[in-house]
């Protein structure tokens, strides 16, 4: 499968696009790969780096303070003892003041970065090829935009700054005990290895955990996100209890997988304290055997204090592993959405408005893992202005028809050409603006009728007033609050089936297309509400090249021609009379009830 490199926004907003590696395998790469979302906040990463640096250089000056005041502060005359309390509340001023400056700076950084890479994720879905949304559910695409992005990055930001910080302070406490002993020192290091392997082995297991828990989780959601959009079918046949056990098994799998991540994440704890009590056990018998050779208790004090500092930093740099993982989990797999999804590609063709005319030569359409194709070898001239009826069984390829116009189906071989020019030379923003699709499945977003009549375009208040009364939707703005300005709601549901066919209506009369798509625009209506939907469809088809799905008779039998399709092919094509004289398939259907029987 093809990769694509995802759109980054720079700092201004603009869009860009970063060379990203389809599939990296190292750690380092795969924290390198996000890099470009926070690359323009390097000030930030360099405050957070002077102040990780001042507040790691603080780390050895405590145990130092202890060493002063147990071999002179008791001492009378050897140095002021009051110095010592004096010290450390400056010392922990500077710490704390310079871990405050880094937080905030480490803020900035994730916020930034969640802002950039939302939007990459969310660009690159508005532009990704069709397959995409056959692939992957809404409820997966959703989590993946909004809150995994939001826990991966901030996961990932605190646990490699806290690399930084503990990696500093590590190495500064090192220093210092080489300074004080270097013999007790060198006994600590031999741990080093072990602790290696630990957090390698460790962060692979977490790793391969949290592949699988994010998995799980989206098959939870996918659940979730059914029962709620199937919630009526669900009560009406029963089904709860089947549901709810769905649920229950889904819930037990990330349970299990859950308890398996603690378990490996908390091993990890005990194991680095044992190695630790090993350390320090083994440094306390060594320091009482060089007691003799002139180690004072102020120097003993302080080595003992510098390395039960270590184990703090030790220990967050073994834990640091889980929440790296984890978060690389997380955005590998929101990656992985985007970059095998490669964006649409178009030409370069914006001839402005067309006439309308419209080709079909030869074009077949297969569906991935269907048998037979939804279109085979279909041919079809269709003229400027003309009306024109698709009917056919259910299956026959009709809306696949509808849906090669627009490119939101690609043919497998053929060539489909709009005022004589094929579609791939298009560019798509020009291609899409010449149709205009009312369909049975009509969308509308939480958002003012006058944004969802003008959607995508700027709002002209007249405009959108004239179509709404053109979709005989009048009388319903005049009595709202707020008129055009009066939200929908979450997809209009507070309007009725025939009230949101309007809306659509009206969507595309504002948009004022050359070539309209109707798909069973008027499928499921009662009958005062289709009368009110086909006047408002009479208006908007005048002067506009038009293809009709539908299997109402009376809004086929005024089409100037009629296609009949059957298994993706072409069977016949003459008026409504005509092909009524035939006797054929059309004919057949028609005399199954027309208006009230089976789909024409």
């Amino acid at each position: 499968m093809q990769s694509a490199s995802p759109i980054v926004p720079d700092a201004s907003g603009a869009s860009a696009v970063a060379p990203v590696p389809p599939a990296p395998a190292g750690l380092v790469d795969r924290v390198r790969r996000f890099f470009p979302y926070i690359r323009h906040v390097q000030r930030y990463w360099i405050v957070v780096l002077l102040a990780t640096i001042v507040g790691a250089a603080t780390e050895p000056a405590a145990p130092a303070l202890l060493k002063a005041l147990l071999d002179r502060g008791f001492r009378p005359g050897s140095f002021n003892p009051w110095l010592v309390p004096v010290a450390l509340l400056l010392l922990f001023a500077i710490r704390g003041s310079a871990g405050f400056i880094a937080d905030i700076a480490l803020a900035k950084i994730a916020n930034e970065g969640m802002f950039m890479l939302r939007r990459a994720l969310f660009g690159r879905m508005l532009d990704a090829r069709m397959d995409l949304f056959r692939t992957e559910s809404a409820s997966s695409l959703s989590n993946s935009i909004v809150h995994e992005v939001q826990n991966a990055i901030t996961m990932l930001v605190n646990a490699l700054t806290g690399l930084v910080k503990d990696g500093l302070a590590l190495v500064a406490l090192l220093l210092y005990l080489i300074y004080v002993n270097w013999q007790l020192t060198l006994v600590v290091t031999f741990l080093a290895p072990a602790v290696a392997w630990l957090m390698r082995t460790a962060s692979r297991r977490l790793h391969r955990l949290a592949k699988t828990s994010q998995a799980a989780t989206v098959e939870l959601a996918y659940a979730v996100e059914e029962n709620v959009l199937a919630n009526r079918v669900v009560r009406l046949h029963g089904a709860q209890e089947a549901q709810a056990e769905r649920f229950r098994v889904l819930s037990l799998a990330l349970r299990r997988l859950a308890m398996k991540s603690a378990v490996a994440s908390a091993a990890i704890t005990p194991l680095m304290h044992m190695l630790a009590a090993a350390a320090l056990s083994i440094v306390i018998a060594i320091a009482l055997a060089q007691s003799n050779e002139g180690m004072t208790v102020g120097t003993f004090a302080s080595f003992i204090a510098a390395l039960m500092m270590l184990i703090a930093p030790v220990k967050r740099l073994s834990e640091a592993t889980s929440p790296i993982t984890r978060a690389l989990a997380v955005l590998d797999r929101s990656f992985d959405l985007v970059e095998h999804s490669p964006p649409e590609r178009g030409g370069s063709h914006d001839p402005g408005r067309t006439q309308g005319r419209i080709e079909f030569e030869n074009v077949t359409v297969r569906y991935p893992g269907g048998q037979a194709p939804a279109l085979d070898r279909f041919s079809l001239d269709i003229r400027p202005g003309e009306t024109i009826a698709l009917v056919g069984p259910s299956g026959s390829g009709k809306t696949t028809l509808a849906n090669l116009l627009p490119r939101f189906v690609e043919p497998a071989s053929g060539t489909i050409r709009v005022d004589g020019i094929p579609l791939a030379e298009w560019t798509l923003q020009a291609l899409r603006r010449q149709f205009a699709m009312v369909s049975q499945d009509v969308v509308m977003f939480n958002d003012s009728l006058a944004a969802n009549v003008a959607l995508g375009r700027d709002i002209d208040r007249p405009r959108v007033q004239a179509a709404l009364e053109a979709a005989n939707l009048g009388a319903v703005v005049a009595s709202l609050p707020q008129g055009i300005d009066s939200p929908v709601g979450h997809n209009a549901v507070a309007m009725s089936g025939g009230q949101r066919q309007r809306l659509a209506i009206a969507r595309a009369l504002y948009k004022d297309a050359p070539v309209l798509i109707l798909d069973e625009a008027t499928s499921a209506l009662d009958n005062e509400s289709e009368r009110l939907v086909q006047e408002a469809l009479r208006r908007l088809m005048a002067g506009r090249t038009t293809m009709i799905i539908a299997h109402r008779l009376s809004t086929i039998e005024h089409a100037d021609r009629v296609a009949v399709l059957d298994r993706g092919r072409l069977l016949e094509l003459g008026s409504h009379a005509e092909l009524l004289a035939r006797g054929g398939l059309y004919a057949r259907l028609h005399a199954l009830g027309g208006a009230g029987g089976p789909e024409l």
